[in-house]
């Protein structure tokens, strides 16, 4: 079997049992390979910094080439390759291995799945959304809210929108951890008290102790909410790393890149990036390792 059969193949298979999008029940779930160890085979690290030369180096991800499929109650977008979709070059940026742009209809949602050594973030968009885990959490997130689960040595959990009649927006993001099989842990916050305005602010990081949520990895995520022409400068907290900007409203400029909403710049090899906002934005940067 060729290298690519042979990723596709485990990639489907994982996404099939991982992902949870056969609803199976816990207790029907056959055991698999560890989620940690089927995604890591998939990954190349194929954007990695570049020692010799010390010139920027960017991916742009255009918002209609991602992968998209619509199963009636889930109407999904696949930045990188999940489920059904498959692009070999497609596989991850870095450590960040899953952003998913979710649609879920009234009353529906995801049955109790499994994952394990994953650090998996939601940060809704619009409604609401009910969580529930085998460590006994019970929980609704919405918008202005961040969720993050380490899945460590193995966790259950559903996820269904709340609402009979709204449905429900987010995002599901998957990185992957620098230290595996830790104890399971579940934790969400309110954005709302630490939130800017025409400046990014941190929304999670490595760092129990410091603002935002913190996940198993050397990971920092902020936001911000730009006026039309405002400008902030994100600095990078390490050299080694690189950073994923998300375009959720409006249109801005990254690097001399415009890009539109839902948008994907990946950019590394550099000490900071410079955002402008060419009308009224809203942009998701994730800072992540370049290599596991």
């Amino acid at each position: 079997m060729n290298r690519k059969k042979f990723l596709q193949k485990s990639l489907l298979g994982a996404a099939g049992m991982v992902a949870g999008y056969s609803l199976l029940e816990a207790k029907n779930t056959p055991t698999v390979q560890s989620t940690y160890h089927q995604l890591m085979a998939q990954v190349g690290f194929n954007h990695l910094p570049n020692k010799e030369e010390k010139t920027m180096n960017t991916v742009l991800h255009k918002a209609d080439t991602r992968g998209h499929a619509n199963h009636g109650w889930l109407d999904s977008h696949h930045t990188f390759s999940f489920a059904n979709y498959y692009n070999p070059d497609r596989m991850n940026f870095g450590v960040l291995r899953v952003l998913n742009d979710d649609i879920v209809s009234a009353g529906r949602g995801f049955g109790t799945h499994p994952h394990d050594n994953m650090e998996i973030i939601s940060i809704p968009l619009a409604g609401n959304l009910e969580h529930k885990d085998s460590m006994g959490t019970t929980s609704v997130i919405k918008e202005g809210d961040i969720q993050v689960m380490s899945a460590g040595t193995g966790v259950y959990h559903s996820e269904y929108n709340q609402n009979k009649d709204e449905e429900v927006r987010f995002l599901q993001i998957w990185v992957f951890p620098n230290t595996q099989n830790v104890t399971p842990r579940y934790d969400q916050i309110s954005l709302q008290a630490i939130e800017k305005h025409n400046a990014f602010y941190q929304i999670l990081s490595p760092n129990k102790d410091d603002q935002g949520v913190w996940v198993h990895q050397d990971a920092w995520f902020n936001m911000g909410k730009f006026d039309k022409e405002a400008k902030d400068t994100y600095r990078l907290n390490k050299a080694t790393n690189g950073v994923y900007a998300f375009v959720l409203e409006g249109e801005v400029t990254i690097g001399g890149q415009q890009l539109s909403k839902r948008d994907g710049f990946g950019v590394w090899n550099t000490p900071q990036i410079e955002v402008e906002a060419n009308k009224a934005a809203k942009v998701l940067l994730m800072e992540v390792p370049m290599q596991a």
